[in-house]
């Protein structure tokens, strides 16, 4: 009901289903610095979009249910944030609800994830003999009044030297000895925290409290203010505006990685897209597109230059919105760490870089991972062509599910879509139906992985002349590269060892340059 959606999840399917479907952007102020809160999909299906949102943040803090502990999509979505090699922070959400042994929690996430923890604060109790948290590193005990489900707990804090009182407050002899014999085993078992081994994404400082009743965010808050990373440079390809012109430009893709570190305090302005949006608002059909701020400021009415535009073009940014959630607030300055959105007509994909100033930069795209369930979809009602046609595509340059293509379709075959999860499909159809008013048919095809072919398409044709492709879908991906699709992970593994001149990956990158 009322509690289940969260102040992120603002599509129709979400607030039905209780679950976030799409990463959202929350930006506040808070203790005079600008916090970016990128929120994230919890379920497996979206891992694709976690990873975008990632490539935009500076740390991660991974939610645990109390109760549950690590559910099985946390480790797809674990995985996810190891690859951007994050600082993490880990808060275990609903402590006032009956919930696991905290030191379970910590065992559940050093056997399954090989990461060690270091509990900043330590609960006293759950559920219905929740009494609150010990700040380790303050010595102090916050302790939690327990209010109804749609108000703020009260918050009492008590010093540890001041035990007299403590007990008192605690009123519960059983949950005041654990808590004096946790501190003990604690201090003398647990490594101590290092801050080096946080950033390097080694050590997890790890929270507990209840978001519902914002008991122990605050002291999270303030904590995570103090402890995490503030923006950093980045790596990025930087050449001569007018440089790198037909021939030169695929040996850029392809050979050259990004070694140009760009700052925050680089001269001119650059950021990238992580994200596109349409129909945030249903009324006015509006498509946004999410700039993480790298370098320099934003200025509105700027004019920028794009990673994958002729040298020379420029985009006129006339304005740009802060977000929480689905409610926007326009933005005339910006600076590095912030997230902006900006009216996307059409013109930015996912992974475009940004940037003014006489140096064409692209920062790394954002890959794209190997689907696991494939199928055709079809317009049932040709009468509704140019309302399926732009659903498709606004969709689909949205990430919400990866586009295939047999070989030599220029666009007039049968469209294939490409996801992690089934739940993917399904939030495509609804919101073709709810956003633009057109049914559509799925047929799905019987692949379980893909595989992108970097030695290209003369490596595919050898393969294919001499019958090493039987079985497998051979398609191409937006930019037109090939893909092949396997039914079992035992056939790509076999072609993969077997037919190494295919060099065949799990991921793709979009070209850094056009």
């Amino acid at each position: 009901g009322e509690q289940r959606a969260t102040q992120s999840d603002f599509m129709e399917m979400e607030k039905q289903r209780g679950i976030s479907i799409s990463a959202t952007v929350m930006s506040f102020e808070y203790n005079d610095l600008c916090v970016n809160i990128l929120d994230t999909p919890g379920h497996q299906d979206f891992s694709e979009d976690t990873y975008r949102a990632l490539a935009a943040a500076d740390n991660a803090v991974m939610l645990l249910d109390a109760a549950k502990g690590l559910e099985p999509q946390t480790r797809k979505l674990f995985e996810v944030t190891r690859m951007r090699n994050l600082p993490l922070f880990t808060f275990v959400n609903k402590m006032d609800r009956p919930a696991l042994d905290p030191s379970e929690i910590m065992d559940q996430i050093e056997q399954e994830f090989g990461l060690e923890t270091y509990p900043i604060v330590w609960p006293i109790g759950d559920g219905e003999r929740f009494k609150g948290v010990l700040d380790r590193m303050d010595n102090v005990v916050h302790l939690f009044g327990k209010g109804d489900r749609k108000s703020k707990a009260e918050v009492e804090t008590v010093p540890m030297s001041d035990l007299e009182t403590l007990k008192a407050r605690i009123d519960d002899q059983e949950l005041f000895d654990k808590l004096m014999e946790d501190i003990e085993i604690l201090d003398e078992l647990i490594a101590p925290l290092d801050m080096d081994r946080v950033i390097a994404g080694d050590q997890s400082p790890l929270f507990f409290g209840s978001a519902m009743t914002n008991f122990g965010v605050q002291l999270f808050l303030d904590k995570f203010c103090n402890m995490g990373v503030k923006p950093l440079g980045r790596l990025a390809k930087v050449v001569e505006e007018g440089k790198g012109k037909k021939g030169s430009q695929s040996k850029l893709d392809q050979d050259d990685e990004p070694n140009d570190l760009v700052n925050p305090d680089f001269g001119e302005f650059t950021g990238f897209v992580f994200k596109t949006q349409a129909n945030l608002d249903p009324k006015h059909r509006d498509r946004l597109a999410y700039i993480r701020i790298v370098s320099g400021a934003f200025q509105k009415g700027m004019k920028v230059g794009h990673s994958r535009s002729k040298p020379g073009k420029k985009f006129n940014l006339a304005q740009a919105q802060t977000l929480f959630g689905s409610d926007r607030e326009s933005v005339e300055v910006a600076y590095p760490g912030d997230v902006i959105g900006i009216n996307n007509p059409g013109d930015f994909a996912i992974g475009d870089t940004l940037y003014t100033g006489n140096q064409k930069v692209a920062f790394p795209g954002i890959p794209s991972f190997s689907p696991e369930i494939f199928a055709y979809i079809r317009n049932p009602n040709p009468s509704s062509y140019k309302s399926f046609t732009k659903g498709i595509d606004q969709l689909l340059a949205e990430g919400a599910v990866q586009a295939l293509r047999q070989r030599n379709d220029d666009g007039g075959g049968p469209l294939i879509l490409a996801a992690v999860g089934q739940l993917q499909f399904e939030v495509v159809q609804a919101r073709l139906k709810g956003e633009y008013n057109v049914d559509s048919d799925l047929e799905p095809i019987g692949y379980t992985l893909a595989r992108w072919a970097e030695g290209g398409w003369d490596a595919v044709d050898k393969a294919d002349s001499d019958g090493k492709l039987f079985g497998i879908m051979i398609v191409q991906d937006r930019w037109g590269r090939p893909v092949l699709l396997f039914r079992n992970d035992w056939k790509a593994a076999g072609v993969a060892e077997e037919e190494k001149y295919l060099e065949l990956k799990p991921w793709s990158k979009p070209p850094m340059f056009e």
